[in-house]
């Protein structure tokens, strides 16, 4: 009789041990589950590798990439987005949206003008000195975004390879934008 109970005991905890761990391992898929859908869809972690965009990013910044922003609305003028690379698709690249397609983008004398007009707005253009560079923003050269892409430039003019050299972004290749700095703590803040 005691052996019977001793098989009833082992029974009912191998019994409980399988629901438990059935139970645990839905609970980890779904969480996985859950984790990817969120960062193919809706929000991914970026790591900043080059000085491009200082001083607004710097070298090791983390950020938080909104990748369903824009199925809501239209990219911004000066919004700073991730995209794949036109030339390596493999490679993510961050810059700031500077021009639409129609419009025609010049850098004269340091400053950005967009169909003729300087840009001042948001204030992060002002501040900047734009250099010229060759084949996509030379000297007295108007260049006229293509239809559905975009122009974009690092903030670091003087180090950044961006439209100016390669030309222009597709619009397909916008992955979303960057909205929040999480590291490091003493630089954790949304972005503008």
């Amino acid at each position: 009789m005691e052996a019977s109970q001793e098989t009833r005991k082992f029974r009912i905890t191998k019994e409980m041990l399988v629901r438990e761990a059935r139970e645990w391992g839905q609970s980890i898929l779904i969480a996985f589950l859950v984790a990817f859908v969120i960062r193919l869809y809706v929000v991914q972690a970026f790591k900043i590798p080059s000085g491009s965009m200082r001083p607004t990013l710097i070298e090791g910044d983390k950020l938080f990439v909104n990748k369903f922003i824009y199925r809501f609305r239209h990219p911004q003028r000066g919004d700073i987005i991730v995209f794949k690379y036109p030339q390596d698709m493999k490679k993510d690249f961050i810059k700031r949206l500077v021009a639409f397609e129609d419009e025609t983008i010049e850098i004269r004398d340091g400053k950005l003008t967009v169909d003729g007009k300087i840009l001042t707005d948001p204030d992060s253009f002002g501040k900047i000195y734009y250099y010229n560079h060759d084949p996509f923003g030379g000297p007295n050269e108007k260049i006229r975004v293509p239809k559905d892409s975009y122009y974009v430039l690092g903030d670091n003019s003087a180090n950044s390879t961006d439209s100016r050299f390669w030309g222009f972004v597709p619009k397909k290749n916008v992955l979303g934008k960057a909205i929040f700095r999480w590291w490091p703590l003493n630089r954790v803040g949304t972005l503008s």
